[in-house]
């Protein structure tokens, strides 16, 4: 053991250091987070409205006014059809909440029948099966029915509860309009002031990470976007009730990639069958089908490798931060994972790691595929550093 401690203890004690410095950046923004959610809903507001806002300045518009009528769209249209869609959530879910006991109460029928008739059928059965049965689903379906209800009141609570919601998206708008007029002030200070390291660690972040964080977001918009569309249009023409409530859960379970649109549609189809509609089981499996083909065909054309890491790694990553940290791990993790991993492929992790000699045929730190000569260097000279900071 002690050999063991002898070769490892370098490597042990960076990468301890490496972990220890994603513990304490993940901690500092879940702190930050909590105290100046709405700094950080600001930066996203001003991120939207900034590019419409610079097209306006460009013609001649004052950036006061063209800050101030890109946040107007901005606002008419977000919020406006958050609302909207808000008020057809809470209420249809409230209808599929409120239609759960009769759909229990269906499926306790539909059992107690079949078991009635396997009775029946096999007279060699004992006189208790029918019961057992009857008691097994009965106990399944109410259990399956308080976890949906539970379920769905925690969606409309959530969805329904607006008042923080509200305070900080309206101050967060107000930020953003500001930071939209001052945003060329606040460049030049930072450009003058900021130390030529911090620089180019910016530098850094927005070549491999934000770039990465940006298309990977766009792909997701986009994929969810076509699941809701399809799952939509297929249910309105199904004749199905709360048809934007279903498709809009499908989109949001989308995003999970161990879960996605079966987990909406599988009980339901089940349910189905159990019930006896056996055509609309059929045609839920086709829409499921048709969905998950269409999302398998499109997802490689429109990700491609937008973030370099597996998504099993992305969600554990996720999970893990989640736990540890609430909403702000969740929002910094695909961040911290996809810098992690610019830092693997430019080979610092190489040169911040010590391996112990002659222990590997091959550094397990050192990149499959070696990157172009550009992209290797560690840094940029000043002035391009000094370029990419301004743009």
């Amino acid at each position: 053991m002690l050999a063991f401690y002898r070769k490892y203890w370098k490597t042990v004690f960076d990468i301890a250091l490496v972990v220890l410095t994603v513990y304490l950046i993940m901690f500092a923004f879940s702190q930050l987070y909590a105290i100046a959610a709405p700094i950080f809903l600001a930066l996203i507001i001003f991120w939207i409205i900034e590019p419409l806002a610079r097209k306006l300045a460009r013609r001649g518009i004052p950036k006061s006014i063209a800050s101030a009528l890109s946040v107007m769209l901005f606002v008419l249209v977000i919020l406006g059809s958050l609302i909207g869609a808000g008020i057809i959530f809470t209420q249809q879910v409230g209808d599929i909440v409120s239609s759960i006991p009769t759909h229990q109460e269906a499926i306790v029928k539909q059992i107690a029948g079949i078991s009635e008739f396997l009775q029946d059928k096999y007279k060699d059965l004992p006189g208790d099966v029918a019961t057992k049965m009857n008691t097994y689903f009965q106990d399944f379906a109410s259990k399956a029915a308080k976890w949906m209800t539970s379920f769905l009141n925690w969606l409309v609570t959530h969805v329904a509860s607006f008042s923080t919601f509200v305070m900080n998206f309206g101050i967060a708008v107000v930020l953003a309009y500001f930071l939209s007029t001052e945003i060329e002030s606040w460049r030049k200070i930072t450009q003058d002031k900021t130390p030529r390291t911090f620089k180019k660690a910016f530098v850094f972040l927005k070549e491999n990470v934000f770039r990465g964080i940006g298309a990977y977001l766009k792909a997701q918009l986009k994929l969810i976007s076509i699941t809701f569309t399809l799952v939509f249009i297929s249910l309105t023409l199904l004749d199905v009730g709360h048809a934007f409530t279903i498709a809009l859960l499908s989109a949001l379970f989308d995003i999970l990639p161990l879960l996605g649109v079966p987990v909406i549609f599988v009980p339901w189809i089940i349910y189905m069958f159990i019930v006896g509609n056996t055509t609309m089981a059929i045609w839920l499996t086709v829409v499921l089908v048709v969905t998950m083909a269409t999302r398998q065909f499109l997802e490689p054309k429109i990700t491609g490798n937008t973030l370099g890491v597996s998504a099993f790694t992305m969600l554990s990553f996720m999970i893990v931060s989640l736990s540890l940290f609430g909403i702000a791990g969740l929002i910094l993790a695909p961040i911290l994972l996809i810098l992690l991993k610019a830092l693997y492929d430019q080979g610092y992790f190489q040169r911040w790691i010590r391996m112990p000699v002659d222990e590997f045929d091959s550094n397990p730190l050192v990149p499959n595929v070696e990157p172009s000569a550009e992209s290797s260097t560690p840094s940029h000279t000043n002035a391009t550093a000094d370029e990419h900071y301004k743009a």
